[in-house]
């Protein structure tokens, strides 16, 4: 028995506003880009932030809270997983591979002005749906979405 585990935790700002859409079976699906800054010293001592730029994605009920309460520049606390892509280049140029992050949790850690006094907009956490996120088996991998 091989021991894994793949589990994220990231603190974060969103560098763009949402991106909402559905499945044909009408799971909603967001997609989140978001910033996680690194505080480094230069060599002359000057304080730096390192950014770190990373994709999300969230599923059902939480992504469409995603889309509603958060917005570019939205401060964010998120649990998930990462997930290894890869896929050939539409220009032929070889083949491409990225991580990314599906979120399980997003905690919104402030709201957007003027929004609802919902639990989320006040920063309680959205919890992602507990059915299966795709038709896949345990050792095969999820198709991208």
């Amino acid at each position: 028995m091989s021991a894994s585990l793949n589990r994220i935790v990231l603190c974060g700002n969103l560098t763009r506003d949402p991106e909402l859409s559905y499945t044909p079976s009408g799971m909603a699906i967001v997609r989140l880009g978001m910033a996680v800054n690194e505080r480094v010293k230069d060599q002359q001592g000057e304080w730096k932030d390192r950014p770190c730029f990373v994709d999300v994605t969230a599923f059902g009920g939480q992504a469409e809270a995603c889309n509603k309460y958060l917005e570019k520049g939205s401060p964010i606390l998120l649990e998930g997983k990462l997930r290894y892509e890869s896929w050939e280049a539409k220009d032929g140029g070889g083949k491409r591979s990225k991580h990314s992050v599906v979120a399980d949790r997003v905690q919104f850690l402030s709201s957007r002005e003027g929004g609802s006094d919902s639990a989320a907009s006040a920063g309680a956490p959205i919890q992602a749906p507990k059915a299966p996120l795709s038709d896949a088996k345990d050792d095969e991998e999820a198709p991208p979405f």
